[in-house]
């Protein structure tokens, strides 16, 4: 087993608040739009969102080369504004080559790194490897690291007592949850240090999650409203439960949609708000009509809601 060798910890670094997993804008041929991906930063900049995550599961991930990642990542560190926190995806199937990536994201002046679990070798998969892995990774990484636990894509899924074994690392700094079990929020909360942060990955549950121990949001549809996701982090924070409360239900229906629809879906209703979000990598397609159309309707139905 690998032996925790950091010999102090980290300065803690606040996860607090709403995360956006930014979208990789695409050109009409193809290759990836870094003019775009800025234009889009530069407009976030101006949110009260917490930061960014870059290269997560909303990205198109491993739709991308590694090479066009640590280009992604170089031009979103460009663009974001100083004040916001970067969190690489730099996760892989291998250590070694995870080790690789996270590293090169602090080389680039990333501030977190988003660790998935391996999930192609399925049955080897257990707790057992997987503290291995993430203790290995932790030990070599120049920035702090966080568990990612995302089972409706890997079909693995990172529970409670192997948070708290993982956790007592110096360099894990927390998890993103994307589960959509708030019981399970819950338990990881309990098991974990108080300096252990737990991001929430699913917007339906956020408020929820906020209430049993998360101390924010990772989420997709946060691209697309960054200011309410932001409310209903900074509202249950303050203790303003009721008025949280009602931001999340403005959004409970339009992140089922948006998760429904997928990143295609995603990347079109950002068109409609005034980003780029353009067509997604193929083999993913873009949505058709009648998703379109449930989109614009959606779109419209929040905004209209926010003025009001």
């Amino acid at each position: 087993m690998a032996a925790a060798s950091v010999s102090c910890k980290i300065l803690p670094m606040r996860l607090a608040g709403a995360f956006a997993p930014l979208t990789t804008p695409f050109a009409p041929d193809g290759s990836v739009a870094l003019n775009r991906l800025r234009e889009n930063i530069a407009r976030y900049n101006t949110t009260r969102l917490s930061g960014y995550t870059i290269n997560g599961s909303t990205s198109e991930s491993v739709l991308l080369t590694w090479d066009e990642v640590y280009q992604v990542w170089e031009a979103a560190r460009e663009a974001a504004a100083p004040y916001k926190t970067l969190i690489a995806g730099a996760g892989a199937e291998a250590t070694m080559e995870t080790i690789t990536h996270t590293n090169r994201a602090a080389e680039l002046g990333y501030d977190v790194a988003l660790i998935r679990t391996p999930s192609f070798y399925k049955p080897a998969i257990s707790d057992t490897m997987l503290l291995e892995h993430y203790l290995r990774v932790a030990d070599a990484s120049r920035i702090p690291v966080m568990i990612y636990s995302v089972p409706v894509f890997t079909h693995v899924t990172v529970k409670a007592p192997l948070v708290a074994r993982i956790a007592e690392h110096e360099n894990i700094v927390g998890m993103k949850d994307s589960s959509g079990d708030v019981e399970e929020i819950g338990n990881i909360s309990a098991a974990t240090p108080d300096d252990f942060q737990l991001l929430c990955g699913s917007a339906a549950t956020l408020y929820e999650s906020l209430k049993r121990g998360a101390v924010g949001a990772i989420v997709a549809a946060a691209c697309a409203f960054p200011e309410l996701f932001a409310d209903i982090c900074e509202l249950t924070a303050a203790g303003q439960d009721e008025r949280a409360r009602a931001q999340q239900q403005k959004l409970i229906a339009p992140a089922k949609l948006l998760v429904q629809c997928g990143i295609a879906g995603l990347k079109y209703a950002l068109d409609q708000l005034g980003y780029y979000g353009g067509a997604p990598r193929l083999p993913l397609l873009p949505p058709n009509e009648e998703t379109r159309r449930s989109i614009d309707e959606m779109v419209a139905g929040v905004l209209s809601k926010s003025a009001a």
